[in-house]
């Protein structure tokens, strides 16, 4: 449904405990986002290790071949994804999984903080960040969200001189979302899944995916 209305890719986050979405679920995705011709997003902690009904994220990664991996260094017990990576601590034990996932033809986007290292995110041949927008939103909903902004818009400007893209994603709304663009410049791509659900029970999946691409489409 989504895809008929227009949506240019599917992200999925697939954890160990699969509370998200299951293996089966990732390869079927995966071939019908290629029969479409569209982005497959898949995200995932390259440092969870495998277990009973996951074969860890690499693992996945070789066996639905993604167009885009979106390492993010979330924990079992996170309820959702709060943080980015220490680009300066973990730089180093990143560097082989980015080769071995351009190996198999996926681009790679490492989950970023405003304000992070992002220079040392660059250094471990990635080829994009994906800005951690969770702060914006909670500040935007607050009402002030300019400080915020600033960081956000910060981070995307010495990443573009890293030579990394730009990707955004978490808690990203029909109600904010035209506000973080406007703000932050060169943002390739931006990844939005509970709101657009939330929204969906009210609207219906198409009219909201459509209204989402109009703001797109507006920035």
């Amino acid at each position: 449904a989504c895809l008929d209305a227009g949506a240019h890719g599917i992200t999925v986050h697939p954890r160990p405990d699969a509370r998200h979405i299951r293996h089966a679920d990732v390869l079927a995705l995966s071939a019908l986002c290629r029969e479409r011709g569209v982005e497959f997003n898949l995200e995932g902690n390259p440092f969870a290790p495998p277990r009973a009904g996951y074969p860890g994220f690499l693992a996945l990664c070789e066996q639905a071949r993604p167009a885009q991996a979106t390492l993010v260094p979330d924990g079992d017990g996170q309820l959702t994804s709060d943080h980015g990576f220490d680009f300066e601590r973990d730089g180093e034990a990143l560097r082989p999984l980015v080769a071995s996932l351009h190996a198999l033809g996926c681009r790679v986007s490492l989950f970023a903080d405003a304000g992070s290292a992002v220079e040392a995110a660059a250094a471990t041949g990635a080829d994009r960040i994906e800005l951690y927008t969770g702060p914006f939103a909670a500040a935007f909903a607050a009402g002030d969200a300019a400080s915020a902004l600033a960081a956000c818009a910060d981070s995307a400007r010495r990443a573009a001189r890293a030579g990394l893209g730009v990707n955004a994603g978490h808690d990203l709304s029909q109600t904010n979302l035209g506000a973080f663009l406007a703000a932050v410049a060169g943002v390739a791509e931006v990844s939005i899944g509970h709101a657009l659900v939330d929204e969906a029970l009210y609207a219906g999946l198409d009219a909201t995916v459509r209204a989402y691409l109009r703001i797109l489409a507006n920035a």
